[in-house]
């Protein structure tokens, strides 16, 4: 991607532009929308955990966020589509009854998203990832990385493999343990490793998601040995992140325990449980099947280049 090819922009406060189609209106969301955003996307729970994430935990406007909420409506002013806008672009569109209809509400977010200069990762179902990448790169941008994501799903029964008392929420004293981790999957994932590129926001995100119980952790000796993230969690479906083992620990039958044992206690207050897994990960794709994971979709990761500020 030339450093060119995405104009300087700051991104817009209120978006109120038009689509690509007539009937389609792409306006900024607030607070007040709330309640109908969430309804919307609790249609699809297991495919909408991104979007429902940022909102449970930061809300429709925050700097957490660290991008804009938008939402696309018909000339009626029905809810078409959803999307966060921003350092990361996730979307969410419910026209699967009429393709054309579903594509132009993609077009019209791609067209609000091409302004924004700060974007860093484009991730979504596979369809409708390509689909999006045609009208916002449209033939003069490349992925500076791509990769096919699959989404696994669990639903009760689970077999329990061992039972792990010992993992709990992190606590803030073991920051240091949890930071690395995190950033060495990140790492491994958008070949960036956060703790070079702002180490300081990096850790303010890591202590915020522990502040909120969403990191789990098993340490043993104090040392790290198990380590996941919880997101999304509504009564529909938790979704999983940021799962980790310690090199030295692996091959133990530790992951396999633990997300067992995690998985277990998520599901006796949700449907479902999810995570996404590179293809390219055939010990991970092993490990959730084990567990008792279930391919649901395909997903794609693109990775933006960032223009230099």
């Amino acid at each position: 991607m030339s450093q060119s090819a995405i104009p300087k922009a700051s991104p817009p406060g209120n978006v109120n532009s038009r689509g690509a189609s007539r009937s389609l209106t792409v306006t900024a969301l607030g607070e007040q929308h709330r309640s109908e955003v969430l309804q919307f996307l609790d249609q699809r729970p297991a495919h909408t955990f991104g979007l429902s994430s940022f909102i449970l935990s930061n809300g429709l406007v925050s700097p957490h966020n660290r991008g804009d909420f938008h939402a696309c409506r018909d000339r009626e002013g029905k809810l078409m589509g959803v999307a966060l806008i921003g350092r990361f672009i996730l979307f969410e569109t419910q026209s699967s009854n009429h393709k054309d209809v579903d594509k132009e509400v993609i077009r019209a977010f791609a067209r609000v998203a091409r302004p924004y200069d700060d974007g860093h990762m484009l991730l979504g179902e596979e369809d409708k990832v390509r689909t999006f990448w045609r009208y916002y790169a449209q033939g003069k941008m490349k992925p500076r990385l791509h990769s096919r994501q699959l989404l696994l799903e669990h639903r009760w029964p689970i077999e329990l493999h061992q039972p792990v008392p010992a993992l709990r929420p992190a606590t803030l004293s073991e920051l240091d343990l949890v930071a690395p981790a995190h950033a060495e999957l990140a790492f491994a994932e958008s070949g960036i490793n956060p703790l070079e590129v702002d180490a300081e926001a990096f850790r303010q995100r890591c202590t915020r998601r522990i502040e909120q119980g969403k990191t789990i952790v098993l340490i043993e000796n104090g040392r790290l040995i198990f380590k996941a993230e919880i997101v999304g969690d509504t009564p529909g479906t938790v979704y999983l992140e940021g799962v980790w083992v310690n090199p030295d620990e692996r091959r133990k039958g530790n992951g396999l325990r633990c997300v067992s044992e995690l998985t277990r206690t998520l599901l006796c207050r949700t449907a479902s449980v999810s995570v996404l897994v590179n293809e390219k990960y055939e010990a991970a794709r092993a490990l959730y099947s084990r567990v008792g994971f279930r391919l649901s979709s395909y997903y794609s990761t693109v990775f933006l280049q960032r223009e230099p500020r």
